[in-house]
């Protein structure tokens, strides 16, 4: 019953919003070149369907994507980890992170075009930074907030080392890693488009800049709503991972 409401939810909110372009549509004075109807821009959804450009761009964001935003939480979280358990070197690392993490992750993008030209790897370095930070202090955040009852009970069983982090801390920490990481997966598709805006000849990023420069507001505002579209898809599929995670609650909490 909650996954009807939920559907239904999904589709009043959508036919909202397209409701509320076409009225835009309706009532502004640009022209259809520069600001198309939802049927126009259905009209190139398909288009884009039929020649394969699409599916293809599609394909190309997604394998970019999981390879960066996958690669950083592991990398982020056993960091993370090792640095909760370990205050008086988390102290010096952190204004570090502080100085960098506020740094947008396409100011790098020049730098990182240099050093790795055009291609899949400056895209997937965006993702790596856009989701790193938001995940590494979820982490050591969730390790510090541990109620310390937990390790004394465990060193009372005798429980070491690498058994006390896998066994015990990890568990424990990982609903607020978990935050930590559904956080991060928004602030890494977004950034994954602005990274093949600027490093890449593919993927969907690069076809809005495509679509623009040859004045294609139609395929523009369609390419728009299949990004849209795929954010909220692994937004939804990220909560149905949390939520069939034995001992995680906060997933049916959102």
């Amino acid at each position: 019953m909650k996954k009807l409401v939920s559907i239904k939810n999904v589709i009043v909110s959508l036919a909202i919003l397209i409701g509320i372009w076409q009225l835009l549509y309706i009532c502004s004075d640009f022209s259809s070149t520069l600001f198309p109807s939802p049927l126009q821009a259905l009209s190139a959804l398909k288009e884009m369907i039929d020649n394969g450009t699409l599916i293809t761009n599609i394909a190309t964001s997604m394998y970019r994507f999981a390879i960066g935003y996958i690669s950083s939480v592991i990398i982020a979280v056993l960091l993370g980890l090792v640095l909760g358990r370990m205050p008086g070197v988390f102290k010096y690392v952190n204004p570090s992170v502080q100085l960098l993490r506020p740094i947008s992750p396409t100011a790098w993008m020049p730098f990182i075009v240099l050093l790795f030209g055009i291609g899949d790897l400056p895209a997937i370095v965006i993702i790596f930074i856009a989701a790193f930070f938001p995940v590494l202090l979820s982490t050591v955040s969730a390790v510090r907030n541990i109620d310390p009852i937990y390790i004394k009970v465990s060193e009372n069983f005798g429980i070491k080392q690498p058994q006390l982090m896998w066994k015990v801390i990890f568990p424990a920490a990982f609903p607020q890693i978990a935050n930590g990481i559904h956080l991060a997966l928004g602030t890494a598709w977004i950034f994954l488009v602005a990274g093949e805006m600027v490093g890449a000849q593919s993927g969907l990023g690069y076809q809005i800049i495509d679509a623009r420069n040859n004045v294609r507001a139609d395929i523009l505002l369609a390419t728009i709503i299949v990004i849209g579209l795929i954010g909220l898809l692994l937004d939804t599929i990220l909560k149905i991972i949390e939520k069939r995670i034995p001992g995680y609650v906060g997933g049916d909490k959102r």
